[in-house]
């Protein structure tokens, strides 16, 4: 029987041949600690009278609240900074960017890697073909430690995408119904191994970390892209990395990119997912374009494209959040961000934003959202009456002009002169 590409990288990494439902000890090759978390995980390694056994496999990114918001926050960041200072340890301050989007930049995610994180959407650095997943302080704590950590083998599902997605739809609608078809539960600890077939090869890394980044939203382990495309000429894939042409799966999905709309996620579940034309209409107080999920340079491209000659239409606030310092510096060398402001937007420190609902856009009650992240659970952003609607790039920068929710295609037309603007 054939295995699965979760059971080759842990089988690897166990140094025998592991399956799904085991339990194995391996080494971890980056352990990566968010500024939410790094308190507690402090508190962890002075409780085990530990510090990490190999400095240079661990990060420590600060992007949920950076800048700081407050005084507690700032003393946390401090603390932070002369944490890594004593142990060696590599600290990414301040501007950077959102933790996954500066491990993918910094080369610490690559095929084969296992790489942890105390943030749930480590999914990410599946993109990459990297076993990565969320934990919390403690196991976090333990593998810094010790270099190592447990898991139980899991189970996977195949998803595989077809064809070529049609002008005007996204990789961020590709995974909006990946979500709705395996349901908020339905891959719980598992992992969503995701096959691009057929013309989706030609996904960029970007577009397969939004890909991977939404896996846990149907409750995955691990989301793994398998490396085709752009991967190949990016890194350098072992040999071994791929699944078995007959290796087991607990569920099998197929997409036909060529076949889908635009998509959006209705509070207040991932799943719920629509079409846009469902919900045409809605009026939105606020259009936040960013994150782990969509903040890449490609998304703010996507989003100036749509605003170029536009303005953001009175009543709505729109907030541009760079995942990170790299993007933001190739979106001021290529004219996005100048697109960006004349439209209206406003411009954040590269990071998390409001994603999490603590600081630099939290949404007041009643207030709608269309967002470009990953959640919109009750309360994720603010009040707990608050609406978040999921969406592309494209859709948030075209509901920011209409003041409601909308395609670009419902926009009118521009003249000769505001086309050339």
């Amino acid at each position: 029987m054939g295995m699965t590409l979760a059971e080759k990288i842990l089988s690897r990494k166990a140094g025998r041949e592991v399956r799904a439902g085991e339990l194995v000890v391996v080494e971890v090759d980056q352990v990566m600690v968010v500024d939410s978390i790094a308190g507690s995980f402090f508190k962890r390694l002075e409780y085990l009278g530990a510090t990490p056994r190999y400095p240079e496999r661990v990060s420590i990114v600060i992007d949920h609240v950076a800048p700081a918001a407050n005084l507690e926050v700032a003393k946390a960041q401090k603390e932070i900074r002369e944490w890594g200072r004593k142990h060696g340890i590599r600290v990414f301050d301040v501007g950077r960017g959102v933790c996954h989007q500066v491990l993918i930049e910094e080369g610490l995610a690559q095929p084969g890697w296992i790489v942890v994180g105390s943030d749930s959407h480590s999914t990410t650095y599946g993109a990459v073909g990297a076993f990565g997943t969320g934990m919390g302080a403690t196991d976090i704590a333990l593998a810094a430690a010790s270099g190592r950590t447990w898991f139980r083998v899991p189970e996977s599902v195949k998803v595989t995408f077809r064809g070529k997605l049609p002008k005007g739809v996204t990789a961020k609608d590709a995974a909006l119904e990946m979500v709705r078809l395996l349901t908020a539960e339905g891959a719980t600890y598992m992992a969503v191994e995701i096959h691009l077939l057929d013309g989706a090869e030609s996904l960029s890394r970007g577009e397969r970390m939004t890909l991977a980044n939404l896996t846990v939203e149907a409750g995955a382990k691990a989301g793994l892209v398998v490396p085709s495309g752009e991967i190949l000429d990016l890194y350098r894939v072992p040999e071994w990395l791929y699944p078995d042409p007959d290796a087991q799966y607990a569920r099998e999905v197929e997409i036909d990119l060529s076949t889908l709309s635009p998509r959006v996620s209705v509070p207040f579940h991932v799943d719920n997912v629509q079409e846009v034309a469902a919900v045409r209409g809605k009026r939105v107080d606020q259009v936040f374009i960013g994150t782990c999920t969509n903040g890449r340079i490609e998304d703010l491209r996507a989003a100036a494209e749509v605003l170029k000659g536009r303005k953001v239409a009175p009543g709505v606030r729109l907030l541009v959040i760079p995942a990170s310092s790299q993007v933001l510096e190739e979106a001021t060398r290529d004219g996005t961000l100048l697109t960006l402001l004349e439209a209206g937007a406003t411009i954040g420190t590269p990071g998390c934003g409001p994603c999490m609902g603590r600081h630099m856009g939290v949404l007041a009650p009643g207030e709608v959202c269309v967002s470009t992240s990953n959640r919109n659970f009750r309360g994720r952003m603010g009040a707990p009456d608050a609406e978040i609607y999921l969406a592309s790039p494209r859709v948030a920068a075209a509901s920011a002009v209409a003041g409601y929710i909308a395609t670009p295609e419902d926009l009118a037309p521009l003249s000769q002169e505001e086309a050339h603007a």
